[in-house]
């Protein structure tokens, strides 16, 4: 068989899209791991397009795999994804050493051009790519409805498509069925799923339909959207075991006037109310968001608005960035790119700042309890875990010592994918230790 080899880049979404085709051209192929670097007859790159930096990787990871084809360690390239997608016209002629340039919206065209015909009758299936981790992402729609100012998804992914339920639930039992203990809900907007199928948002729908399957045991939310949130969603997550008390839900700003420059389709008062509404209603409830400073018009008294807030919510977690001006995005078009490089990295400076100290607070307070996780790995003489309040990736990490008395000689790479009942010990602003009270 011929061999194939994919390096994914970009979001965990693409990492479905990766897993997605994998499976349809398994046949066809023998897959070679990312990591692996033997020569192989066919290299794909799943591109990320969507900020300068990752274009600037995707770019950078083309070229050196031109270089490579030019050596003869790679026989086909072909290039997918987001960067492609967005520069469908200019990118042949720049790096015309590339067998063939394909989008993001659509994976047949591809699977065509390895020489297998697309089953949609394996839609729910994927080659994972991942290794042995007990957790996997699940797409549950593609593309996105908002026109924030600052945003190219929608200018890349196209509109707002909810994968039909049957097909996440199909999906969702193969991943259980092949050890996966926690699904991680993924979208451009995952509380907007339903609208287009069924004309209603049904995200919380599909939490049910998710929780009943055997070997799932946790099922994370993120990238929600704050405009119209689905208050049912709140309710499944008080109320159902297996829906971590966890939301990803990227707020920007809170100034109205940012918010509106934004075109977020909210303002201060309702984002407030919104996070109160969260804490309320789910009890312990661990809140990550994104912000963005230096928006085109951001002002210093906006900028302290936003410290204010950040200080009296209290996220959690919380990521920040600096804006830039991506082409074709509705603020490139009607603002000018008013705030000062020097000026946004001071705002992002401090904004850090203030979220390290709240962050090291919150975990510092967890010291003493008990609280049940999912290991995910063994490195340096610790099982990594994570509790229902960390996600994959992003957040901090429970570290346990492994002792082979305390876990009854059972080896540490078996446990990967076990619940333990844990008691932390100690904490800084990212990671937590504890020590084992319970297998």
């Amino acid at each position: 068989m011929k061999t194939l080899r994919v390096i994914t880049l970009g979001c965990s979404k693409n990492t479905v899209d990766t897993e997605h085709l994998l499976y349809q051209v398994r046949n066809a192929y023998d897959i070679v791991p990312e990591g692996d670097d033997r020569p192989v007859d066919c290299l794909l790159i799943n591109t990320c397009g969507f900020i300068g930096d990752a274009k600037e990787q995707s770019i950078q990871t083309i070229l050196e795999a031109v270089s490579a084809k030019q050596e003869g360690r790679v026989g086909r390239l072909l290039v997918f994804g987001c960067l492609s997608q967005r520069y469908a016209k200019e990118m042949p002629d720049l790096i015309p050493e590339v067998d063939g340039w394909f989008g993001a919206r659509e994976l047949s065209p591809l699977v065509r051009a390895l020489g297998c015909e697309p089953d949609p009758n394996c839609s729910h299936q994927r080659v994972r790519t991942d290794g042995f981790h007990p957790y996997a992402y699940l797409k549950i729609s593609e593309g996105c409805d908002r026109r924030c100012s600052y945003c190219a998804i929608p200018l890349i992914r196209g509109m707002h498509r909810s994968v039909p339920m049957e097909t996440l639930v199909a999906e969702a039992r193969e991943l259980a069925a092949q050890g996966v203990r926690e699904l991680v809900v993924i979208a451009q907007d995952t509380t907007y799923y339903g609208l287009d199928l069924y004309g209603r948002r049904a995200l919380a729908e599909l939490l049910r339909k998710l929780s009943a399957i055997d070997g799932i045991e946790w099922i994370r939310i993120h990238y929600s959207y704050p405009a119209d949130f689905p208050v049912d969603v709140l309710e499944e997550m008080a109320d159902n075991p297996k829906v971590c008390r966890y939301m990803d839900i990227p707020l920007q700003h809170v100034s109205d006037r940012v918010l509106e420059k934004m075109r977020r389709h909210v303002d201060g008062a309702w984002t407030r109310e919104l996070i109160r509404t969260m804490r309320e209603k789910v009890p312990g409830v661990v809140l990550r968001t994104t912000m963005i400073v230096g928006h085109p018009g951001e002002t210093f008294y906006d900028f302290s608005e936003l410290l204010d807030f950040v200080s009296e919510a209290r996220f959690e977690r919380l990521g920040a960035f600096m804006y830039s001006e991506e082409e074709g995005t509705y603020g490139a078009l009607h603002f000018k790119d008013s705030v000062s490089p020097r000026t946004k990295r001071a705002r992002l400076d401090k904004l850090m700042e203030l979220q390290r100290g709240i962050s090291l607070a919150y975990n510092q307070s967890r010291v003493g309890t008990e609280t049940r996780v999912l290991v995910d790995d063994f490195s340096d003489g610790f099982l990594v875990c994570r509790s229902e309040f960390e996600s994959p990736e992003v957040d901090g990490e429970i570290l346990v010592r492994y002792e082979a008395d305390a876990f009854e000689g059972i080896e540490p790479y078996s446990l990967v994918g076990s619940f333990l009942q844990v008691r932390i010990t100690s904490a800084d602003e990212y990671d937590l230790t504890a020590e084992l009270v319970s297998l």
